[in-house]
């Protein structure tokens, strides 16, 4: 393991078999592939075997009366029937209408459950505006989608079914004549839900197995354990520095109450700003929305239209909320790059830099986004500690990205901006006289 991670390696006293079993499993999957680039279904079930995932009760790391009360709904509430059936589902291309695009292709296991892509492909090679994020540890979300247009994974799981540009059923009927006429789905659906194969159904028992995904076992868990050498030395620095001087915690909580590092809200931070006219697509978007505004409709457009990058506006409406999107969660980041809604960092050095100069200036940035001065110490330190948060399970998988990410920052660091991230210059001076600010 590289000297300078943030992981340090446990013991073989320490290290469970397990977790270093799957592991293993993950960092030598095989390079099989199927379409649109995702590992092949067969394969992916074969890597999901080897994480041991429990179900049945409530995850070890999860407060249960919150288990119970908020994030397993009352109508929907999880047994082996509907798991088993959420799993097939989500590894079932014939959801797609050219039996092409399942759940697992934009949300593959062996890439952290999302698809290390900038932007996800759908049915026909088309591309759609935004990054995937992963499925792990969604359960735990208030919102779903970058825009939080989905109030529950129910809700989430049905959309990307009928979206035009990912599996592109032209309706949820649709989707489940597809598998209806498949006797297993018939006895599934019957023991899971008492009904015949139906769209809601469908992204019930997807949500199901979804909330199978809880991965909350790091090395910084062991480390706020009391385990002091759970984490490096930078590490240990980089946890400082994220609830100090970078000022990550202001919206990057991590507590035993909130594990995921998300304050659930939406910003504007500053991510492909320097290219939009936000007030002309703000009016541009307003126009859409008088067209219709259902949730459907919100889909289509975030996905298929250059709408996208009003974020949290085209749910609100509110000017507040123009480029603004979910606080992505901080669990397993250093396995689910590259990053932000449109995946334009490729690692977190990327990430670290953008904030360090305070972002891309708009009329609509977060009032808290400013200038770090961070030093080259400080980011490498703040980077370790973050790579610290992966669940053991990924730890191979984990060690192998931060070698990669580190090797691609040596040679390309595009958002760095020294100038501005030590405040030699001002961010109006860039805007006016460019590059170098005023001479």
């Amino acid at each position: 393991m590289s000297k300078n991670s943030g992981v340090r390696r446990r013991g073989a006293a320490t290290l469970s078999c397990l977790a270093m079993a799957a592991a293993c499993s993950l960092s030598a999957a095989a390079p099989r592939t199927g379409p649109h680039g995702a590992m092949d279904m067969k394969e992916q079930q074969r890597l999901l075997d080897t994480l041991h995932i429990d179900g049945t009760g409530v995850p070890r790391d999860v407060d249960p009366v919150a288990w119970r009360t908020i994030y397993v709904p009352r109508d929907n509430s999880l047994t082996p029937a509907r798991i088993a059936l959420g799993r097939k589902l989500y590894f079932d291309p014939r959801l797609s209408r050219d039996g092409t695009v399942a759940c697992a292709t934009c949300h593959d296991v062996s890439r952290g459950f999302s698809d290390s892509r900038p932007v996800s492909e759908g049915i026909g090679g088309h591309l759609g505006a935004r990054r995937a994020p992963t499925t792990l540890n969604a359960a735990l979300f208030e919102t779903l989608f970058w825009d939080g247009r989905a109030p529950s994974l129910e809700e989430q799981a049905k959309l990307p079914i009928v979206n035009p540009i990912e599996m592109g059923q032209p309706n949820g009927a649709a989707a489940a004549a597809a598998i209806a006429g498949d006797p297993s789905y018939q006895s599934l659906f019957r023991k899971a839900y008492g009904h015949a194969p139906n769209y809601d159904d469908i992204g019930r028992a997807i949500a199901s197995f979804e909330r199978t995904l809880i991965f909350l076992d790091s090395p910084f868990d062991r480390f706020l354990a009391g385990d002091t050498h759970a984490i490096s030395a930078a590490a240990k620095r980089g946890w400082a520095l994220f609830n100090g001087k970078a000022r990550c915690a202001s919206c990057h909580q991590l507590n035993p109450s909130n594990p995921l590092g998300t304050d659930n809200r939406f910003h504007n931070i500053g991510v492909s700003a320097h290219d939009k006219n936000f007030e002309a697509l703000a009016r541009k978007g307003l126009a859409a929305l008088g067209e219709g505004s259902n949730v459907q409709a919100l889909d289509r457009l975030a996905l298929t239209t250059d709408l996208s990058e009003l974020g949290r506006f085209m749910i609100t409406r509110n000017r507040a909320d123009i480029g603004a999107f979910k606080t992505e969660q901080l669990r397993n980041v250093g396995i689910t790059g590259p990053y932000m809604h449109d995946g334009s960092m490729q690692t977190l050095w990327d990430v670290m830099d953008h904030y360090n100069k305070g972002g891309e200036t708009n009329a609509y940035l977060d009032g808290g986004i400013e200038p770090l001065d961070l030093s080259e110490d400080e980011i490498n330190d703040v980077v370790a500690f973050l790579f610290t948060l992966t669940d053991e399970r990924f730890a191979k998988q984990n060690e192998a990205a931060y070698r990669a990410q580190k090797a691609r920052a040596a040679k390309s660091r595009p958002f760095r901006d020294d100038a501005l991230a030590h405040r030699q210059v001002l961010p109006f001076e860039t805007r006016v006289m460019g590059p170098g600010g005023l001479k």
